[in-house]
């Protein structure tokens, strides 16, 4: 999924579970942040204090995409969560581990994580562990199948697109492909863009969109973009409605008939190639009161003098030494990387093993 979702659709059913404006901008600016968080390292300020940040993403052509630790510290716990092929702990200890790590839609896995993420909703950082939490969830739809390291178990080929877009560039490379994308073809492209669904190009991507595909083992596959991404509207929405119920099982309604209708509209409406256009077009809605709750600004800005980082650091640009100010500590940026923390150890510390899987 790409920023329209993660950050327009991610604060639409933020405020459709009951959140207000301001809450519901720090769930959603957090839950795409995961996608732009590409630095890690050591903050040092004037004062001889240190914090040390991780990164949630790397850019594709990062060398770092090559290195199985790194895959295992970014891609597992925030794109392509494990699915323990949808199964729960201990139902299948003697499975190979590549087999185990693909991710899987609304697994047993990704209801654990929901359930810790709901149960520490004391933290000062809660929204914030929110926010990623509903990234790495919401991608369950749209990455299932694939996983999250460079392992030919993401080799695909007859890649379609079934919906007659007139998608542009990418459409026709992906048509092109289309036609030619035998088992050689694939392989080529997941060497260049070895991770996940990179053989599948963006199509999964894109909410509109209707495709298809054959797997390695020679199955159709055959995806509705449009019914998953509501799908997964519907379970954020959920998730959310129980946070704030502080209940991972109390009984919820998730989306009312009007957001849904609403929501799949503008995803068959806004048919842009790029992300950023249709979050454009997302956020101009949204400005307009188009959708249930009626007109908001809605802002996103992960670079520059609006960013978090700036807010946090007085600057973007990265420094030997950061004058300190104690606001630093309730930043929404410092927040964020806190709750960052918290999610990746979670995971990959005390609710993988459950499974049977140790990834890093």
């Amino acid at each position: 999924m790409q920023i329209d979702f993660h950050h327009a659709v991610t604060y639409v059913t933020a405020r459709a579970a009951g959140f207000e404006h301001t809450d519901a901008q720090t769930i959603a600016y957090c839950a795409q942040y995961v996608d732009d968080a590409v630095q890690t390292g050591t903050v040092t300020f004037q004062n001889k204090a240190m914090y040390e940040r991780v990164c949630s993403a790397h850019k594709m052509a990062d060398y770092r995409n090559m290195e199985a630790l790194a895959n295992h510290r970014v891609w597992l716990p925030f794109h392509f969560l494990p699915g323990n092929e949808g199964k729960q702990a201990g139902e299948n200890p003697g499975q190979q581990f590549v087999k185990k790590i693909i991710c899987t839609k609304d697994s047993p896995v990704a209801r654990d994580m929901l359930k810790a993420c709901i149960n520490d909703r004391d933290k000062p950082f809660s929204l914030h562990r929110l926010g990623i939490t509903l990234h790495v969830y919401a991608d369950t739809w749209a990455h299932r199948d694939f996983a999250g390291v460079n392992n030919d178990i993401n080799d695909i080929r007859n890649l379609r697109d079934e919906s007659d877009t007139g998608l542009d560039s990418q459409g026709m490379l992906a048509r092109f492909f289309g036609n030619l994308f035998d088992k050689t073809a694939s392989k080529l492209v997941g060497n260049v863009l070895p991770l996940g669904h990179g053989a599948a190009l963006c199509f999964p991507d894109l909410p509109y969109l209707e495709w298809s595909y054959e797997d390695r083992n020679g199955v159709i596959k055959k995806r509705d973009n449009t019914s998953d991404f509501i799908e997964a509207a519907d379970a954020l929405c959920r998730a959310m409605q129980r946070y704030r119920a502080g209940d991972d099982n109390a009984v919820v309604t998730g989306l009312d008939n009007n957001y849904k209708e609403k929501i799949k509209g503008l995803f068959k409406e806004f048919t842009d190639d790029e992300g950023e256009d249709r979050h454009f077009r997302w956020v101009k809605a949204i400005r307009d009161g188009e959708l249930p709750f009626g007109p908001e600004m809605l802002e996103y800005h992960p670079k520059g003098k609006k960013s978090w980082k700036h807010l946090a650091l007085g600057t973007t640009k990265d420094v030997s030494a950061y004058p300190w100010d104690k606001s630093f500590l309730n930043s929404d940026w410092k927040r964020f990387h806190d709750a960052l923390l918290d999610h990746r150890f979670t995971l990959l510390h005390d609710i993988l093993p459950k499974y049977g899987i140790c990834a890093a």
